[in-house]
């Protein structure tokens, strides 16, 4: 067996000039990329490279996947060719870390997935991705008046003064709601799908720098044509709502819109999703 594994980034369709584009890549483990074709479509084409067997084997795999510094480096390389290639033709985003056995059984699961692969690359066609997320400050919010407590108990103030706390929260976050609602209709108004993501908490909000709490994080495929009346709606979804904020990030290649290859000849795992 080969100590080189083939590590999938993307499905592509094979545009005039995408090999000279793929040439100058460089990949996860500073690997050269390239393209492996399918033999009786020559309009589709899998990008790869070779990442070493002793960090991409499974139970290596899922050891590294535990390392914030080597998962992220990967992360970086992974849609540095990604977004690269998105500036040439359709792309096909595949998950993190997907690899195979070697280039013929990376060719033959693409083969197997010819018409899938296909119609999918025909919907995200002049599309990109946008994602929005929703965070909620209480601490932002103006406070209710303060009511003198000099006839109070400090028992009974301390109460009163946790109640008051709790209804600004409840105030926020009946706002954060409608902030979403009006996000969701942007998103019916102008785009052609939507995904759902967990909210981002514990390590991921430290690693992407939040401020607030993250209640919504959800992605958005809108048409190139209907971008900016999309981000106009967004950006003024929080407008007049106290202690709520919606940020807009984009436009990526349809991460959260594809679909992940069999991994059957492979190991695939973690989103490939940007933060």
């Amino acid at each position: 067996m080969s100590d080189l594994l083939t590590y999938a980034y993307a499905v592509v369709r094979n545009a005039e000039g995408l090999r000279e584009t793929t040439a100058p890549l460089r990949g996860v483990a500073d690997s050269p990329v390239s393209l492996v074709t399918d033999t009786g479509d020559d309009q589709l084409g899998l990008v790869v490279s070779h990442v070493p067997g002793q960090d991409f084997q499974e139970d290596a795999l899922k050891q590294h996947l535990e390392d914030l510094e080597w998962l992220e480096g990967v992360a970086r390389a992974h849609h540095g060719v990604i977004e690269a290639l998105a500036e040439r033709t359709t792309v096909l985003p595949l998950r993190l870390a997907t690899v195979y056995l070697d280039d013929n059984r990376a060719r033959e699961v693409l083969e197997a997935g010819r018409t899938m692969f296909a119609e999918r690359l025909a919907r995200l066609s002049e599309h990109v991705e946008w994602g929005v997320k929703i965070y909620v400050e209480p601490s932002a919010a103006p406070a209710a008046p303060a009511v003198p407590a000099a006839d109070l108990t400090p028992g009974r103030a301390y109460l009163r003064s946790r109640r008051q706390q709790q209804s600004v929260r409840d105030t926020v976050y009946q706002a954060a709601q409608k902030a979403a609602e009006r996000v969701e209709a942007a998103g019916r108004k102008h785009a052609s799908d939507r995904v759902r993501h967990r909210v981002q908490q514990g390590l991921l909000a430290d690693a992407a720098g939040a401020v607030g709490e993250n209640v919504v994080n959800d992605a958005y495929l809108v048409p190139l044509k209907r971008c900016d009346d999309f981000l106009a709606d967004v950006t003024h979804a929080a407008d007049g709502l106290d202690g709520v904020r919606v940020e807009a990030t984009g436009p990526w290649a349809p991460y959260s819109f594809a679909m992940p290859l069999d991994e059957s000849g492979g190991a695939a795992a973690a989103e490939g999703a940007p933060p």
